[in-house]
This record gives structure tokens, C-alpha cells and sequence, in this order.
């Protein structure tokens, strides 16, 4: 199988969070991926448990200001990049990079004080990409037109 090759920072989709083509950085360091969520609540919604959030801060050129909801979802522990452990929700979501779609485990904590709202760990990164740290948005280049 060819790996396709990304750059330290890529834009990428996530249409089940109503977000197109936004910026993320790739982080082989990290295992997860993740993205900023507000708001996360447990919900029940005609008697099932649902997680509820807001993706991005206000402000944000791609936030929506919309809730999502997600019926699957776990607990998982991680150890954040201050190398604390600490509880977050894990969805499962379609991810589209590099032309690419497929199915992403993406946790969901309070990345306000990062640089970048959202993270691409190595998890998502195995056995079909290879990083060149040296550019950014490398990925454009395997985009169709419909993306």
C-alpha cells in the first residue's frame, strides 16, 4: 500500500462535526487524536445516553455555535502533553485527509490554551501516511475537486 505523504499541519474534514477543510497539526508524538469541545455533557435523549458538545471556540473562523450529539462513545484515560493522566470522551467519526476517508478515534478535551484546535495522532497516521515536517498542507495535492 502507497502512503500518502502530509505535511506538519493539514486541513482536513470532519463532516459528522460539520466541519470542512480546517487546519489541524500532525503530531507523531501523540497517540490520539483530538479536538476542542465545550460544553460536553451527557445527555438523555427518548431514554438513550447520548454525548453532547460544541467543536471549536467561538471565535474561530470554522466554529458552527452547533451541538452534536454522538450515541457511541467511551471513556478513555490519556496522559495529556504535560504528561498528566486525565479521563476524556472518545467519539468515532469519519475523517477525510489526503483525499481519503476513514474512520477516526478523536478524544475530546479543552485545547483553548493550544496553538491548534485540533491534533492528528500517530494512531490515525499508521500505515497510511508519512510526515514531512518541512511543509504544511501537502495533502492539498491528493484533494479531488469534491472534497
Amino acid at each position: 500500500m502507497d502512503k500518502k505523504i502530509i505535511g506538519r499541519k493539514e486541513k482536513i474534514t470532519l463532516p459528522e462535526l460539520g466541519l470542512r477543510l480546517v487546519w489541524a497539526k500532525v503530531d507523531t508524538g501523540a497517540y490520539t487524536s483530538s479536538v476542542h469541545a465545550e460544553e460536553i455533557r451527557e445527555e438523555d435523549v427518548d431514554g438513550k445516553k447520548v454525548l453532547s458538545f460544541q467543536v471549536l471556540l467561538p471565535g474561530h473562523k470554522n466554529f458552527t455555535g452547533k451541538r452534536v450529539t454522538f450515541e457511541n462513545y467511551r471513556e478513555k484515560v490519556v496522559k495529556n502533553s504535560f504528561g498528566q493522566v486525565e479521563k476524556r470522551y472518545l467519539i468515532e467519526t469519519e475523517m477525510d485527509l489526503a483525499g481519503e476517508k476513514f474512520m477516526a478515534e478523536i478524544t475530546l478535551t479543552d485545547r483553548s490554551s493550544m496553538k491548534n484546535a485540533i491534533l492528528l495522532g500517530r494512531k490515525i497516521l499508521r500505515n497510511r501516511f508519512l510526515v514531512d515536517v518541512s511543509g504544511i498542507n501537502l495533502a492539498k495535492a491528493y484533494r479531488t475537486k469534491k472534497s
